[in-house]
């Protein structure tokens, strides 16, 4: 079964105190004890954003480890990421992120484990990697259009409520046709998908959610359904 977990925002990055979308994640790979890998090539290796990860973590039942392509924990990349249960990809400079990914193989390598039904998850850079295409601020001053993976058809925006910039921009690179018809989800949401298909969107946040955006003529924004994780 084929799974990706693409957040808008929100997580132990952006919501240290709220475990709702991260214990989300981790109850996807249906092992009693997950060996989750975080992946921080987009923030050029944060040391903080890892810190936070193995913090965390560390406070619940999994095996957290880390996949450093500054400094590599072996030769063997794609031994150490097939291995692992979910693979968590962090923020910052989606471009970047894709251009390392491609030099080292390993774009090829987490295609491997999507097949394999290892779980892939990330945000908001590790959010728009997966799709076809994304909006992102990667190349300095305002938003712009991007090529991405294309493990999931369309586009994608992330913090669609977070950066006053995300949804008028998003909107109208759809509508020009910059970009194709896709989802763009709110901080502390997390669309969730098997294959090709939306199975589920969560939200840490009781009134985030996530928006299908295409054009027909004219743009058009959808609600999609979202369930509240802190919800009796």
């Amino acid at each position: 079964m084929r799974q990706i977990i693409a957040l808008g925002g929100g997580g132990f990055l952006m919501e240290p105190k709220n475990p709702l979308l991260d214990l989300y994640i981790l109850a996807q790979s249906r092992k009693e004890k997950p060996k989750i890998c975080f992946i921080p090539t987009a923030s050029g290796d944060s040391e903080s954003m890892t810190l936070k990860f193995y913090e965390f973590f560390a406070r619940h039942n999994c095996q957290p480890s880390h996949l450093s392509l500054f400094k590599p924990p072996t030769k063997d990349i794609e031994g150490f990421v097939l291995d692992k249960d979910i693979i968590y990809v962090g923020g910052g400079n989606t471009k970047n992120l894709l251009a390392i990914w491609k030099d080292w193989g390993l774009d090829g390598i987490l295609r491997k484990a999507w097949d394999q039904g290892i779980v892939l998850a990330g945000i908001s850079a590790g959010s728009i990697c997966w799709f076809e295409e994304g909006v992102t601020d990667s190349f300095g001053e305002g938003l712009e259009p991007l090529q991405a993976l294309g493990f999931l058809q369309g586009s994608n925006c992330p913090h669609y409520d977070g950066e006053e910039d995300r949804r008028p921009t998003y909107r109208q690179l759809v509508g020009a046709q910059t970009l194709k018809a896709g989802v763009a989800a709110d901080d502390g949401v997390a669309i969730h998908y098997i294959g090709q298909e939306i199975a589920n969107i969560v939200s840490s946040r009781p009134n985030a959610k996530a928006y299908q955006v295409v054009f027909d003529g004219k743009v058009n924004e959808t609600e999609l359904p979202t369930t509240f994780l802190g919800a009796d």
